[in-house]
C-alpha cells in the first residue's frame, strides 16, 4: 500500500556558452552566456521536472523528453514540466511544495527569484507560497566557479488527492 504523501529530489547541469540565451525557472536572464542544451537548458526547471517525477518514480526528464527526439529542440522546459503536472494530476497527485536552489557564479539571481517563484507557481499550479528558489555561487570551484556551467538541485513533494 502506497503513501498519499511522496517526496523527490531532481538535479540538472549545464554547460556555459556563449551564444546562447540564459533561461532559469523560465525565465530569460540578462547574461553575456547562456546553458548549452537540447532543450532551452533551463537547468531549475530540469531540476524541478526530476523532482517530480522521481517522487512518484516515473523516472526523468530524459527517458520523457529524450534529446535525440527533434520534437524537444529548443523546448521550452516550461512546457516540458507543465506536461508532467497534467501526468501526475491524471493520476490523481499534486505538487505539494518545491525547494530548489541554482548555483551560478554569475549574473547574480536575487532580483529574479521572486519572478521565477510566480512562473514556476504558476507552471506547477499552486501558490507562490508552496515554491522556494534560492540561489548560490560555488565560491569561484568547480566548473560552476570557472563559469563552464551551472547545476540546480531541487526537492518536492507530491500528495494524493
Amino acid at each position: 500500500m502506497g503513501s498519499d504523501l511522496r517526496i523527490g529530489f531532481g538535479y540538472d547541469v549545464h554547460r556555459l556558452v556563449a551564444g546562447r540565451r540564459l533561461v532559469l525557472g523560465g525565465l530569460e536572464i540578462p547574461s553575456d552566456i547562456g546553458l548549452l542544451g537540447h532543450s532551452d537548458a533551463d537547468v531549475l526547471l530540469h531540476a524541478i521536472t526530476d523532482a517530480v517525477l522521481g517522487a512518484l518514480a516515473m523516472g526523468d526528464i530524459g527517458a520523457l523528453y529524450p534529446d535525440t527526439d527533434a520534437a524537444w529542440k529548443d523546448a521550452d522546459s516550461g512546457m516540458l514540466l507543465a506536461g508532467v503536472v497534467e501526468r501526475i494530476a491524471g493520476d490523481g497527485w499534486t505538487v505539494g511544495n518545491v525547494d530548489a536552489t541554482v548555483v551560478l557564479e554569475k549574473p547574480k539571481l536575487r532580483p529574479h527569484i521572486d519572478a521565477m517563484r510566480a512562473r514556476i507557481a504558476e507552471i506547477l499550479e499552486v501558490d507562490r507560497g508552496q515554491v522556494s528558489v534560492k540561489a548560490t555561487t560555488s565560491e569561484q570551484m568547480g566548473f560552476v566557479g570557472t563559469r563552464e556551467g551551472a547545476a540546480a538541485y531541487a526537492v518536492c513533494t507530491v500528495i494524493r488527492g
